[in-house]
């Protein structure tokens, strides 16, 4: 059935951490960017911050993926979800007291960055070892993603309700003690010793040899520029959002968490509509389909009329997005061979993260000099160039790929 990965007891106490943390990271992240344009009324204010946030997982991307091949992933996860409960508590704190400023919000994204730059690439390579059977990989993914999106659904709209009552420092506050939910579940694994090691080779030898074997695989090639271009030309639509809730909708912050939470919408149905898939079979064959979608619904929120349309608009965009995000990582998770998991995954994280901070900083420079709606328009144009790319390279890919998952799995 489609929950069938919770079956494994590791990875349900994984789930079930992560339902509870997920919605406190998404009310972060919805406050930050409101209280950011709240105190500069400034686009760049916004891609900045998103920048400083997320620039530390391209920097440090590829030490993060060898490091992570070489450690236990369950202690180095409940390293980073510490180090990020302490972040969002300060943040808190700084909030409450009405000391927060816009170079503190800047410091603290700068930090949470540098958490996350290892604690992603971990996260996703830490998957297959909670799950037992690799034919479920997928599922869990799948399931994964639609946790995710669930919180997505939920934390923004908490989010803007509780900015509109009461304010942005209770929403870093309720994130902060929501990471001990993930600590917990963490703690009570059972994870066999044996699973975690890994051959110990020189991290910059072992930086060479991720990036050579990612390079050489072309349908891993492949995924990676495509979640790029993806990444630096229409992930930006996001950012982007309390300009559109603001100055195009005349809205407020619930303006903003309902555009996040139709969002979430969208994603969570695209996330389980993957998990009832059995197998891998034919995912690379969706894959520019739904990127694709994509493409076309940040073009049409970018020009949308109302706000009624924008929702429907943004929920699509949602679904096409982490179906889009879902099929690459379990294609990417099913062909990786184990001994470069976690490099290759951090590429994949490097991809979808580290590369966002740019497009951020473009989106937030386009939006000062063309205006909002050009600017979201012209990344969704650029994205269905790159789906149409990929669709094109993927004849020539699709027999390696078939060949390859057949014989990993």
């Amino acid at each position: 059935g489609p929950f069938r990965a919770l079956r494994y007891r590791n990875y349900r106490l994984f789930f079930t951490g992560q339902a509870i943390s997920l919605i406190g990271t998404w009310m972060q992240r919805v406050a930050m960017s409101w209280l950011v344009y709240r105190l500069t009324l400034s686009p760049f204010a916004l891609g900045t911050v998103d920048f400083a946030s997320q620039i530390a997982t391209l920097l440090l991307g590829f030490f993060a993926g060898a490091i992570v091949d070489r450690v236990d992933l369950r202690r180095l996860l409940i390293w980073t979800q510490g180090l990020a409960m302490g972040q969002a508590l300060v943040l808190s704190a700084l909030t409450l007291a009405g000391k927060a400023t816009f170079l503190a919000i800047l410091a603290c994204g700068a930090l949470l960055g540098m958490i996350n730059a290892f604690d992603m690439p971990a996260r996703h390579a830490f998957v297959v070892r909670m799950v037992e059977n690799k034919e479920d990989l997928g599922n869990a993914i799948a399931l994964n993603s639609s946790l995710f999106n669930l919180a997505r659904l939920l934390g923004p709209a908490i989010a803007g309700i509780v900015i509109a009552a009461v304010g942005e420092g209770l929403c870093f506050l309720l994130n902060g003690l929501s990471y001990f939910s993930i600590i917990l579940a963490l703690k009570a694994m059972r994870i066999s010793p044996a699973a975690e090691v890994q051959p110990q080779t020189p991290a910059f030898a072992g930086i060479r040899q991720g990036l050579s074997y990612a390079w050489h695989n072309r349908p891993i090639r492949d995924i990676l520029i495509l979640l790029s271009c993806l990444s630096l030309l229409g992930l930006p639509y996001v950012v982007m959002m309390p300009v559109f809730a603001r100055e195009i909708l005349k809205g407020g912050p619930r303006t903003l968490g309902f555009l996040m939470g139709a969002t979430g919408a969208g994603a969570l149905v695209g996330s389980m509509l993957l998990a009832v898939r059995k197998g891998t079979g034919g995912l690379e064959k969706i894959i520019p389909v739904v990127s694709g979608l994509f493409s076309a619904a940040v073009v049409g929120f970018a020009f949308s009329p109302s706000a009624g349309a924008s929702y429907v608009l943004v929920a699509i965009a949602g679904f096409g997005m982490i179906s889009t995000l879902a099929s690459c990582n379990t294609m990417l998770q099913t062909l990786v061979e184990n001994a470069f998991r976690g490099r290759v995954m951090s590429l994949y994280t490097m991809a979808l993260v580290g590369i966002a901070p740019f497009g951020s900083l473009i989106a937030g420079w386009l939006t000062g000099r063309m205006g909002v709606r050009l600017a979201l328009a012209l990344g969704g144009i650029c994205c269905m160039g790159t789906s149409a790319w990929f669709w094109k390279r993927l004849q020539a890919s699709r027999k390696i790929l078939s060949s390859e998952s057949k014989r990993l799995l």
